[in-house]
C-alpha cells in the first residue's frame, strides 16, 4: 500500500446481537493480516476493536465500526447513538461496569472494555454526550 493511499472498511453492528458479536473485529483482523501489518499490531487492533464493538452491542443498541489503514497507521472509529457515558473517568476505571445482569451471565460486562482500548491503542480519544451517543477513535502505529 503506498504511503498516501488508504483502505477503508465499515461495519454495522446490531445491538444485543451476541451471535454475530466480534464479526467486525475478525474481518478487520483478517484484512490487516493480508496487508502484512505486523502480527503484534494486528493483535492490539483486534482486541481494541472487539472491546469497542462489544460496548456498542451491549450498551448502545449497536453502532458503526470503521477501520482505515495506511502504510504506517490504522485508525479505528466506533460510533453509536446510544445513551452516552455520563462519567467517562469512572467508565475508564478497570472493573467498573454498567452492563445488565443478563450480559454478565453470558461472560461479558466485566468493566474492562474502555481500559483495554486505552491499553491497546497508541492514541485513544472518546467523545460522548448523554442522550446522543459516543464516538471512540483509536490509532495504532504499525511500527514503533
Amino acid at each position: 500500500m503506498s504511503e498516501n493511499k488508504s483502505l477503508k472498511m465499515s461495519y454495522e453492528v446490531v445491538g444485543n446481537d451476541f451471535e454475530r458479536a466480534g464479526e467486525a473485529s475478525t474481518k478487520i483482523k483478517k484484512m490487516l493480516q493480508r496487508l502484512g501489518v505486523p502480527a503484534d499490531v494486528v493483535r492490539r487492533i483486534a482486541i481494541g476493536t472487539y472491546e469497542a464493538e462489544m460496548n456498542a452491542i451491549i450498551h448502545a443498541g449497536g453502532g458503526n465500526v470503521v477501520a482505515e489503514t495506511f502504510s504506517d497507521i490504522t485508525v479505528i472509529t466506533v460510533s453509536d447513538r446510544g445513551p452516552g457515558i455520563p462519567d467517562v473517568d469512572k467508565a475508564l476505571e478497570e472493573g467498573y461496569s454498567t452492563a445488565p445482569d443478563y450480559v454478565r451471565q453470558m461472560g461479558f460486562g466485566a468493566g474492562m472494555g474502555l481500559p483495554n482500548m486505552v491499553k491497546c491503542s497508541d492514541d485513544f480519544k472518546i467523545e460522548t454526550a448523554v442522550g446522543e451517543g459516543t464516538i471512540i477513535v483509536m490509532r495504532f502505529q504499525h511500527v514503533k
